[in-house]
């Protein structure tokens, strides 16, 4: 079992920044990535980013490339999500997941709240 918690998440106005972090623990040497998704009102729970652990591959979804960088400190097992020039349609629960080597991200932490005014 993967324990994931999230914070960083809070109301920033159109334009600015801000920085998610993601903590995992229990079983993370089993880790094959840890990514971001997000959950805006009304609508289905959709990938952001994805960054796998050996290696460093990142992945992330149309909208926020050039925006958003998901990088990772595999020695303290986080990863982070640095959000710039945000937008009020990425206003959202933010959750954070650990896929093992099974690929599928099956531990999800409570998500952080995350709302952009315009």
């Amino acid at each position: 079992q993967v324990r994931v918690v999230e914070s960083g998440g809070g109301l920033v106005q159109a334009g600015g920044s801000l920085r998610l972090s993601c903590a995992a623990s229990g079983r993370t040497e089993t880790t094959y990535a840890m990514g971001w998704y997000r959950r805006a009102p009304g609508k289905d729970r959709e990938f952001v980013a994805q960054i796998n652990w050996s290696g460093g591959a990142t992945f992330y979804r149309d909208s926020v490339k050039g925006r958003f960088t998901i990088s990772s400190d595999n020695a303290k097992n986080m990863v982070y999500l640095q959000m710039t020039n945000l937008k009020p349609e990425d206003t959202a629960v933010y959750y954070c997941a650990s896929a093992p080597q099974s690929r599928t991200f099956d531990y999800w932490g409570q998500g952080t709240q995350v709302t952009v005014s315009s």
